[in-house]
């Protein structure tokens, strides 16, 4: 299938978990994240969830990464460019939710996309070859453009990968790995 036809296949299965397997996944989805090794990742950007949207709560994974005393970064998007632009995040960080109903940092210390080790991307779906659908707006694309060739990548994911994505293109960045629930 194309992206366009399986993000709204995959936004609406999103809608229609329910509140015990949205918890059920999650749960998972930490256990995963918690068993990876950590020992040479020192900045890990993350996204902050867009509970409109039903992703991923990674709420937990930011506070067990801060105990791991790991450098979190989030960013702040540019809808005008497309372009996401980097901070660094800690317990003091203070955020407001945009006019796209995204929690964005208002304070924080700018950070280059090439010192990041390890991105946790959000997705819809992806394919068995790592390929992701993402909402549509490149965001992610032209982020992990900017960063160092060997940034490890992650996505975190409710749902099994499908075969494959038929209209991937040069712009497309697979990812090293995907989680979602076993």
């Amino acid at each position: 299938m194309k992206k366009q036809e399986l993000r709204k296949i995959y936004k609406q299965k999103r809608k229609q978990l329910s509140a015990v397997e949205v918890y059920c996944f999650q749960e998972n989805i930490y256990q995963q994240v918690f068993e990876l090794d950590f020992y040479k990742i020192n900045t890990i950007h993350i996204f902050l969830s867009i509970e409109r949207l039903l992703e991923v709560n990674t709420n937990p994974i930011i506070d067990f990464l801060l105990q791991k005393n790991k450098a979190i970064v989030v960013s702040v998007s540019n809808f005008s460019t497309n372009t996401l632009t980097h901070f660094l995040f800690d317990r003091k960080t203070k955020l407001k939710v945009s006019s796209y109903g995204i929690p964005e940092p208002i304070n924080g210390i700018e950070i280059n996309a090439k010192k990041i080790d390890l991105v946790f991307v959000p997705l819809l779906i992806s394919d068995e070859k790592k390929y992701r659908v993402g909402y549509g707006k490149g965001f992610y694309d032209r982020f992990l453009a900017e960063c160092k060739a060997d940034v490890r990548t992650i996505g975190l994911n409710f749902f099994k990968p499908v075969n494959c994505i038929e209209n991937v293109n040069e712009f497309d960045i697979p990812l090293n790995e995907v989680i979602y629930p076993k």
